[in-house]
């Protein structure tokens, strides 16, 4: 059995936490059309008769302007460090930029290496091939691979290139097992998912979720969450006029955790104000 770990890296909103839901055929990270939507290394394992893959989802990277910014990008680039292959996935209809030329410089060296080329179905073909005639000159020892989520299209290929690079050994998981994440973590990337997805401007990013009870009832779960801000302004908008968009947010959340977890759910959903906690040494350390 080949077995190792391939992490999935590249700028923000390429498709990295798509990719890896579509490699393991359940939602392991979410996905929003907000970029910097993951925030930390989220773990999916893909299981077959011949390997075990384990997949690091990663923050994309970007230029940070607080100290959030700066461990996410940190976390992304030590991704890159001890694992069996390097996933570097480029979103194929964007122009190529100096984030993208510090990613390859920190390439180089690698030797597992594969360039995803992802999003192919949103760009011509010559356009397709200027790019990946690009990233060949940069990154000469890198195979490639083409993909596109909403069409499923060669993801098969994308496995076995990275079959390729693994060596035989014994399982890390049980092969039943696809995520490593906990419940808490779980049920807090839901409901910043849905934070994220009707919220506008700045205020998604200034959300932390904090889970502070789960407990069990028979076929029932009762989780208490925190919603945490940076000020009282956000904090009214996260609540909305007449608590309608933490309502919002609580109903569309705990549909999905009900169908995650195939249990009934109550879900209780609380806002609190941590000034500037995205430049709080001790918060982030928490975190």
């Amino acid at each position: 059995m080949k077995v190792g770990f391939a992490s999935l890296v590249g700028r923000t909103n390429v498709g990295k936490s798509s990719i890896l839901n579509e490699i393991i055929g359940e939602k392991i990270s979410i996905v929003t059309y907000k970029p910097q939507t993951t925030r930390t290394n989220v773990r999916g394992i893909y299981n077959d008769e011949e390997a075990q893959i384990i997949f690091l989802d990663t923050p994309g990277i970007h230029h940070p302007h607080k100290q959030l910014g700066q461990k996410m990008n940190k976390s992304a680039y030590n991704a890159m460090k001890d694992v069996d292959v390097i996933i570097y996935v480029i979103d194929t209809s964007l122009t190529i930029d100096e984030l993208d030329e510090e990613i390859i410089s920190s390439l180089k060296s690698f030797k597992n290496l594969i360039l995803c080329f992802n999003k192919i179905d949103l760009v011509k073909i010559d356009k397709a091939n200027e790019v990946k005639e690009y990233y060949s000159s940069r990154l000469p020892q890198a195979k490639q691979v083409e993909t596109s989520v909403p069409h499923h299209f060669n993801f098969e290929t994308l496995i076995s290139l990275i079959k390729d690079k693994l060596e035989e050994g014994p399982l890390y998981y049980n092969p039943l097992d696809k995520t490593d994440s906990s419940l808490s973590f779980k049920i807090a990337e839901t409901i910043r998912e849905k934070s994220l997805k009707f919220l506008k401007q700045e205020v998604p990013h200034a959300i932390f979720v904090e889970v502070e009870k789960i407990e069990f009832k028979s076929k029932k779960m009762i989780i208490l969450a925190n919603i945490i801000v940076e000020t009282e302004g956000q904090k009214k908008i996260v609540i909305g006029k007449n608590g309608a968009m933490i309502k919002r947010i609580g109903v569309t959340a705990r549909e999905d955790l009900e169908n995650l977890f195939k249990k009934s759910i109550r879900l209780e959903l609380f806002v609190k104000v941590k000034e500037d906690w995205r430049d709080s040494n001790s918060f982030l350390k928490n975190f």
